[in-house]
């Protein structure tokens, strides 16, 4: 099998940025030299599929990623990531779709934090991805955690700021002290952990923000890529 990744990306482009730097880097800092992970991407116009989140036309959204997928596997892609968490609603179906494995968000993250010990996580992330059901379902099917989310009005800040301002480029410290004020109420409702369940939340907050330990998800998985392309990370497809 190809040790080639295929990103599947743009959702947004400033959290795909972030995928590129942190395998490369891992990479580079595992072999050094001129060394570089060998990747193909795919980077979507991101309003399409925010088009199709706010209809529920998930059907539409899944047909796209596994086209997408489906062409960057006949590239020489090995195996595939979807980076976003949001889009892992659809994950299932699209591995179905696709001749290569899929390197699942979920899974990757929640095996990171059950193996340093975390048990009840607070999400953070859209509302799709707090609300739908299917990242607690998996993470407690897979990971055995039990996660918390936010009540309701955190839950719409942080849908806000994701996308009117994270998705966009706008980092505000406002901002970054409403997301601190959402993580202590968690911590207070029983909270051991941090889950950075969106892409873009990295670029606003990390472990220096709070005294719960922080799992970024997009880094996380950027790992479990590199990981892949050093033949370190044996996935079924």
């Amino acid at each position: 099998m190809s040790n080639t990744i295929g990103l599947i990306g743009g959702m947004s482009w400033e959290s795909t940025a972030t995928y590129y730097r942190e395998i490369n880097e891992l990479i580079r800092r595992r072999h050094g030299g001129l060394v570089s992970a060998d990747i193909l991407m795919h980077s979507v116009n991101f309003k399409t599929i925010v088009d199709f989140q706010k209809a529920g036309r998930w059907d539409l959204a899944t047909e796209r990623l596994s086209a997408i997928g489906r062409k960057l596997a006949e590239a020489g892609a090995g195996c595939i990531l979807i980076c976003t968490n949001t889009m892992h609603l659809v994950a299932d179906e699209v591995a179905r779709r696709i001749s290569v494995p899929l390197i699942n968000i979920v899974d990757v993250t929640g095996a990171a934090m059950a193996a340093a010990g975390a048990r009840r996580p607070l999400l953070l992330a859209t509302r799709y991805t707090m609300e739908q059901g299917f990242y607690l379902k998996r993470l407690k099917e897979k990971s055995n955690l039990a996660a918390l989310t936010p009540g309701e009005a955190d839950r719409g800040v942080l849908h806000g700021v994701i996308f009117d301002e994270l998705c966009q480029g706008i980092v505000k410290p406002e901002s970054r002290k409403r997301f601190v004020e959402i993580i202590a109420r968690g911590r207070d409702a029983g909270a051991d952990s941090v889950i950075l369940g969106c892409t873009e939340i990295g670029l606003l907050i990390g472990a220096d923000d709070t005294d719960l330990p922080i799992f970024d998800s997009t880094k996380i998985h950027a790992e479990a890529a590199a990981n892949f392309a050093d033949g370190r990370l044996a996935i079924a497809a």
